[in-house]
């Protein structure tokens, strides 16, 4: 089945003021990560650590996405571009976030905060694994409602026309003159692979069930880490090969390679090699409510 994707990228307009779908998808993944951080403190799997704390590590965290993942997505995507205007770089209504630049910024305020709590990098690391994938799955519903990110033809007779997608001759059709041609089928060869949604269900509903089925026992450190690495980085390298690559960058080698691949390709032997470690490491205990209470 085809279809025609014909959603408005604004949830709501008060006066000036536009509210996007995106921006509301990044509330609903920072909102999971808390609800389900603050569950896991309450049950003592980060010892030491109150709800308090964690809503600042949340807030560090917060400030790595947004900061990271725009520098990232600078550096590794639009270099050429920042250099003959550096202002671009402050325009994020343009769109142009990297996940991987966002994972930098976090890992980077997960490591002031755990120095803070004096706690070991990679346990805090394990700990809020778990907590990511869902924010990644609503990112890509995100990019699914706007239209962007979208992967090749299907040529199969079936997928999603995306009008930000088609020829230069439909980009000018008002909503219901795209649809009287779709309905005439004359935007059928135009369908695409909806990978936005292949990205939601990988990176987010099977990471995040993963992931919270293997940490809902003590692991040894770096375990969990690892595995997340590991699974994003195999996830997204298998979906680029039916997304398409960056316009500005294009395909890097083999008429197939593309950046995100290369970027991806780090993480898999950080999680192989992370859970190598974790095999002769020490396993994080949970402390008790009680022993909680008594240590205050």
């Amino acid at each position: 089945m085809i279809v025609l994707h014909q959603i408005d990228p604004i949830a709501l307009s008060l006066g000036p003021v536009r509210v996007h779908w995106y921006g509301i998808m990044y509330l609903l993944g920072f909102g999971m990560a808390w609800w389900l951080g603050q569950r896991r403190i309450r049950a003592g799997r980060l010892p030491g650590v109150d709800g308090n704390a964690y809503s600042d590590l949340l807030f560090y965290a917060m400030l790595g996405v947004v900061l990271g993942g725009r520098l990232g997505y600078v550096l590794f995507y639009a270099l050429g571009e920042f250099m003959s205007d550096p202002l671009m770089l402050f325009r994020v209504w343009d769109g142009g976030m990297s996940f991987h630049g966002g994972l930098l910024g976090v890992l980077a305020a997960a490591w002031f905060w755990s120095r803070k709590q004096k706690l070991h990098f990679f346990d805090t690391m394990d700990f809020v694994a778990p907590l990511v994938p869902p924010g990644l799955g609503f990112g890509r519903l995100g990019n699914y409602i706007g239209g962007e990110l979208w992967g090749k033809y299907t040529e199969a007779g079936w997928g999603v026309v995306f009008p930000t997608g088609l020829p230069e001759q439909y980009r000018g059709l008002d909503p219901a003159a795209l649809q009287a041609q779709f309905d005439a089928g004359a935007l059928d060869a135009f369908a695409r692979h909806p990978s936005q949604l292949y990205q939601a269900v990988l990176e987010g509903l099977v990471m995040f069930c993963v992931l919270w089925w293997f940490s809902a026992r003590p692991r040894p450190r770096y375990a969990v880490a690892g595995m997340f690495a590991l699974l994003y980085g195999v996830f997204r390298f298998a979906v680029e090969f039916v997304r398409m690559p960056d316009a500005q960058l294009g395909y890097l080698a083999f008429g197939w390679l593309t950046m995100g691949q290369v970027l991806s390709l780090p993480l898999v032997a950080l999680g192989l090699y992370l859970l190598w470690r974790s095999h002769d490491a020490p396993v994080l205990q949970p402390l008790p409510a009680t022993a909680r209470e008594a240590a205050k």
